[in-house]
Formats: structure tokens, C-alpha cells, sequence
């Protein structure tokens, strides 16, 4: 008797209902694509020109040139100039700003007769990236200043020591280029789980997976069937998300193509076998979707989208490790990114391979009783 008897003909029926069911494929492309969208544009950590407000009460031209030096960094935007401090202060604590540049009166004396010459710079720290760039930037320009002076001082020409940094693979550190290959691992999630977790609910709730019982079927084809037509779909969409990444965003695919159609072909079978795996558990539409929902958010947090893995502790790394959106985000990355090959990732391949397998097994063994 066949492994898979029946899986044509439910992989078939299977695709009848999907592309009759318009509602369940715009859920399955719109929202991803909004999401994407919205995703790519919101999640930007480049912090560029920075309300700031300034007061300079000493007025000369040793003065301006310090606040030309930090505007010019494009780090911050001067759009207030007040009078006292107490004004300065109320600007940053109302939100109208996020720096304060106060220069005191004998900014330009204090630099002339060699004495430390002080600048008060208030900055907003409810933000804490703001903050950790608007005080960076300001230190950088503090002591860039402060050497030239010295330089100049002392009749140096040249400086003693110089580092030349060199960025790799993101020259220009543009946000989209980090973000959008996780954008893609997250809504893939949402969405593909999501259908699949419905699948077998919609039949209980209609009456029609009872008589799947009774059919001539076995389970391997059966959930086979279930899940094939959803994989052909949740390609296509995936395909659609890398054209619009590139098309939209600007973030070309340095790698291989073939590497990252395997990488995404294993990432959807994981995601779609555990989507069956949740129907099997769920009775209703709303606890099939809760139940997919209770893996968004750990993908969001724990699988290095947003933050390092290295820095969060042992118990959420281990939980980061446990979801296939962290191999594959990890994949992505480094294939459009960094142009890795195939071998560079040949364990995370490996571990979405066997995430797939074990959950489609799990899906099967829950039939055992019910599926001849």
C-alpha cells in the first residue's frame, strides 16, 4: 500500500479551494506586501538631522564655526535659537527638540588664550538611539576640533596616528540593506503559517474532514496534499518579496540565486509544516490563528531581526535557536549581503532541513489515530 496514497487527488482539491478562496490568498499576498513595505520605510535606525535647538550667548565667529562643524555632520538640524536656559531646558523637556547646543559668553576668549573652552550640550535620553547618536556625534566633532587645534598649536602638519576604517558589504550603512531580508523571514511567517493552521480547521468546521477519515487515504498524503499547494503559493509570494526588496528598496542580492531559493524553499516547509502542526491542535478558526500568533513575537525579538543574539541572555537565545525565522534571517542576510555561499551556511541549511522534517513528522503521528 502506497506512503502517500491519495495525494493527488487531495493536492487537487486543494488547490480548487485555494484559488476559489480569494479572502485566504489576498491575506496570503497583501499583507505581507504592506507589511514589507511599511516595515522597510518605518525601520530606519540612521538618525539624521535631529531637531536642535541652540543658544549662543557669546556670538562670534569662533562660535558659529562649532555649530557649523556639528550641523554639518548632518547629525543634527538647528530649528530653534533661544535667549536664556531655562528656555534651552524647556525646548528638550517639551519634545519641540532633541539637543540643546548652549555656547557661553568667552567661548572665543577662552579659546584664544589657550584655556578649555566649555559647550554645554543637553540631549533628549528618553530616545536612547537618538541620544547614543546625538552624543557620539558630538564628541566626534569635540575631539576632531580639539586635535586640529593642538596640531595647529604645536606646528604638526600631519597627525601621529590614523585609522582607516574600511565597511564591507554595506558601504553606505544603509538601514534597508540590514532590515529588509528579516522583513521578508517575519511576514513569510505570519502569513504562510497562518494559512496553513486554517486548512485543516476550515474542514472540521465544516463537516468535510470526517469524511477525509473515511477515505482511502493515508496521512502522509493526505497532510502532503494539504501542504503542497500552499508551498507553490508561498513561493510565488516569496518571489514577489526579494523583486520588490531589490525593485523598491534599492538592496541588491550579492549572492547566489540558487542559495537563496534553497534557503527560503526549506524556511517555507518548516513554517508550513508548523502551521499544520497547530490545525491538528486547533478546533476553531480564532484558536488556529491565536496559536500562530504566539510565534510572532519571539521571531521578532529573539531571532536577531532587531537585536544581536549575542547580547540577549542564555534563556532567550535558546528560544531564538528553536525557531526557524533565526537560520533563516541569518541566511539571507549573509547571502544578499555578504554574497556567502551554499558551504558558509551549510549548518543553518542543515537545521531548517531537519525543523521541516521533524514538524511534518509531528503532523503525522498526531493522524495516527485518525488516518488509517
Amino acid at each position: 500500500m502506497s506512503l502517500f496514497r491519495g495525494f493527488r487527488a487531495i493536492l487537487y482539491k486543494e488547490f480548487l479551494v485555494l484559488f476559489r478562496d480569494r479572502f485566504t490568498l489576498f491575506l496570503m499576498f497583501f499583507p505581507p506586501v504592506l507589511e514589507m513595505v511599511a516595515f522597510g520605510y518605518a525601520l530606519d535606525t540612521d538618525v539624521r538631522r535631529m531637531r536642535t535647538a541652540l543658544l549662543d550667548a557669546d556670538r562670534t565667529v569662533e562660535s558659529r564655526l562649532i555649530v557649523d562643524r556639528l550641523v554639518n555632520t548632518d547629525t543634527f538640524r538647528v530649528v530653534e535659537t533661544v535667549a536664556g536656559e531655562a528656555e534651552l531646558t524647556a525646548a528638550v523637556r517639551q519634545g519641540r527638540v532633541y539637543v540643546g547646543v548652549e555656547i557661553p559668553p568667552g567661548f572665543a576668549r577662552d579659546l584664544a588664550a589657550g584655556r578649555t573652552a566649555h559647550v554645554q550640550v543637553l540631549v533628549d535620553g528618553s530616545n536612547s538611539s537618538v541620544a547614543s547618536s546625538a552624543l557620539n556625534t558630538v564628541v566626534a566633532v569635540a575631539l576632531r576640533e580639539s586635535m586640529a587645534r593642538l596640531a595647529e598649536a604645536a606646528g604638526v602638519r600631519e597627525l601621529p596616528f590614523e585609522v582607516r576604517p574600511q565597511m564591507l558589504f554595506n558601504p553606505s550603512m544603509r538601514s534597508p540593506n540590514f532590515f529588509i531580508p528579516g522583513v521578508i523571514g517575519v511576514v513569510l511567517q505570519i502569513s504562510t503559517t497562518f494559512a496553513t493552521a486554517m486548512s485543516l480547521v476550515r474542514e472540521r468546521e465544516r463537516g468535510t474532514l470526517e469524511q477525509l477519515f473515511v477515505s482511502p487515504l493515508r496521512r502522509w498524503g493526505l497532510l502532503l496534499g494539504k501542504l503542497v499547494p500552499y508551498y507553490v503559493v508561498s513561493s510565488l509570494m516569496a518571489l514577489a518579496l526579494f523583486t520588490l526588496m531589490s525593485g523598491l528598496f534599492g538592496v541588491a542580492i550579492a549572492g547566489s540565486l540558487w542559495a537563496l531559493a534553497l534557503a527560503t524553499g526549506l524556511y517555507l516547509f518548516a513554517l508550513l509544516a508548523l502551521g499544520l502542526l497547530l490545525s491538528t491542535r486547533a478546533q476553531t478558526q480564532m484558536q488556529a490563528l491565536q496559536f500562530s500568533m504566539v510565534f510572532v513575537m519571539p521571531s521578532v525579538f529573539f531571532s536577531g531581526f532587531i537585536f544581536p543574539r549575542d547580547t540577549m541572555p542564555p534563556v532567550f537565545r535558546a528560544i531564538g535557536a528553536c525557531l526557524p525565522t533565526t537560520y533563516f534571517i541569518e541566511l539571507t542576510r549573509g547571502i544578499v549581503l555578504r554574497g556567502a555561499t551554499l558551504a558558509d551556511f551549510a549548518p543553518h541549511l542543515a537545521v531548517l532541513a531537519a525543523m521541516g522534517a521533524g514538524l511534518f513528522l509531528l503532523c503525522v503521528l498526531r493522524f495516527r489515530l485518525k488516518v488509517a
